[in-house]
């Protein structure tokens, strides 16, 4: 497999997928030609003259992509869209609410397509949602959920489960649970997965079994009646790959 997990797609003060577009760059290298997008989390996107959320998203990260010298399409305007993933070069899945995006992933049948296509070797590239929607299950997101899909399951090509745009922060007068807190409540129901926090400006990348943290800062992982332990940019991350596969949790 050839999996990139980004954590965020923007940075404070940066342009969309600043940050990332190295690592996205040196990801493809020269190999690929024409990615295709999964716009189906972005939900609350405007701009005069475009009619749909899923347009906007298109042209926004396609005029990045375009400058990193690759051609975009989404998948929302092939009018057989399983054939379009089965013909694919890349995928590339975008953020946004992560309940919208399993919903539509299956409805339209792609969730099973990418798998397939994934396990076959093609670079999968993901931030936020499209991330947490590499692992077995969406239940990490951060999102609420404003659409019920047909079932909680992803893709399950990597066999743990990813938090993004993992936070430390518990503000000062805030009575709700932090985010440590809640990634807890998640493993007293699930307890044989780990839990990666993953910051911002960090992302993970899989080629073939071997998974690297690149970015700037450590990741956190969480484990049923363990200690949370910081693993920084370089430690060996061999054992999350060689945890037991779940079928789906």
């Amino acid at each position: 497999m050839k999996l990139l997990l980004i954590s965020n797609s923007t940075m404070a003060g940066e342009t969309y997928l600043g940050w990332p577009q190295e690592y996205i760059k040196n990801f493809l290298k020269n190999e690929v030609k024409r990615v295709i997008f999964i716009p189906y989390a972005g939900v609350n996107l405007a701009e005069e003259g475009v009619k749909t959320s899923w347009d906007i998203y298109e042209k926004r990260v396609a005029a990045v992509y375009k400058n990193l010298g690759y051609e975009l399409k989404s998948i929302h305007n092939f009018a057989d869209p399983i054939k379009a993933i089965k013909e694919a070069e890349a995928i590339a899945v975008g953020g946004g609410n992560t309940y919208y995006l399993v919903k539509e992933m299956h409805e339209t049948g792609v969730m099973d397509a990418i798998r397939e296509k994934v396990l076959e070797g093609i670079p999968y590239m993901g931030w936020s949602a499209g991330a947490n929607v590499a692992c077995p299950s969406l239940k990490t997101t951060n999102d609420m959920p404003i659409v019920e899909p047909k079932s909680f399951n992803c893709l399950n090509i990597i066999p743990f489960q990813i938090n993004p745009h993992y936070l430390d922060a518990h503000p000062e007068g805030h009575g709700g649970e932090t985010r440590e807190q809640r990634i807890n409540e998640f493993l007293t129901i699930n307890r044989n997965i780990y839990v990666v926090g993953l910051r911002e400006a960090c992302l993970l990348q899989v080629d073939g079994n071997k998974l690297e943290l690149k970015g700037k800062h450590p990741m956190r992982i969480f484990k049923y009646g363990n200690k949370a332990v910081e693993m920084p940019v370089g430690a060996d991350l061999q054992f999350l790959m060689n945890s037991p596969k779940l079928n789906y949790i």
